[in-house]
């Protein structure tokens, strides 16, 4: 593994909502708490929920904000953010919608879920990095008028065409992948270090629990990503003096 690593020209990696969970953000698998303990994520994050019930979704996505803006990088982040220096080709793509990586110095991060920081007018999607204070929950578009809505991808739409093509084509170039912290479930992501293993990549699973790519992976490392990252940089590109 270390001499795959050292060899590699061209890393790419895929992280889910485990590394993030290293920073305290709960997984949508994980069961809510407070208001939102009634509620599943399901019911919410969809385009029929919002167009029910706006003032519901916006609020339940502002509560998740605040935990996101509390949250800080962990030590799988900053590694990750580490390596892109270490390598010709470094592409990190993210199914997390938190920012996290971004935070912690990684450049060019391909978002295939969005970013829960943005948001984008419901009717046009123009995508809004801010918007301005306002007595309506949720605000207004300042173009149209229509609702802001999360920028993140709701269950039954489709991951950004761009983002996905990106993430696709560094899994078919590249020389090692990584799949940390993911479920290797949710499709079509799940597909893309199969896609690298097929293209005779070196794939690299971190996860606390076995996945579906366990068996496949070339390497599959058990345990948190903030403490095998770090080792596995330092054993890889040690930190010269």
């Amino acid at each position: 593994m270390l001499n795959a690593l050292r060899g590699a020209r061209r890393i790419a990696v895929l992280t889910g909502a485990g590394i993030s969970a290293e920073s305290g953000i709960p997984t949508f698998r994980d069961a809510q708490t407070g208001l939102w303990a009634k509620y599943r994520p399901e019911e919410l994050a969809t385009p029929e929920a919002f167009e029910r019930n706006p003032r519901l979704v916006w609020e339940w996505y502002e509560w998740r904000r605040a935990l996101v803006c509390g949250a800080h990088p962990n030590p799988g982040h900053v590694a990750l953010a580490r390596m892109q220096d270490c390598v010709a080709e470094f592409t990190l793509a993210t199914q997390n919608v938190d920012g996290l990586h971004a935070r912690a110095g990684s450049r060019s991060v391909v978002e295939l879920h969005g970013n829960i920081l943005r948001s984008k007018c419901f009717a046009e999607g123009t995508l809004f990095e801010s918007w301005p204070p306002s007595e309506s929950v949720p605000p207004r578009c300042p173009d149209c008028g229509a609702w802001l809505r999360p920028d993140v991808v709701w269950f039954g739409e489709m991951l950004p065409q761009g983002a996905l093509e990106s993430a696709a084509g560094a899994a078919d170039r590249c020389d090692v992948y990584f799949s940390i912290g993911t479920s290797a479930l949710v499709q079509p992501a799940a597909q893309l270090p199969i896609a690298a293993l097929d293209a005779g990549a070196t794939v690299i699973e971190i996860n606390r629990d076995p996945t579906p790519l366990t068996s496949l992976a070339s390497f599959s490392l058990r345990g948190a990503a903030g403490d095998i990252l770090p080792r596995l940089l330092e054993a890889a590109w040690p930190a010269p003096g």
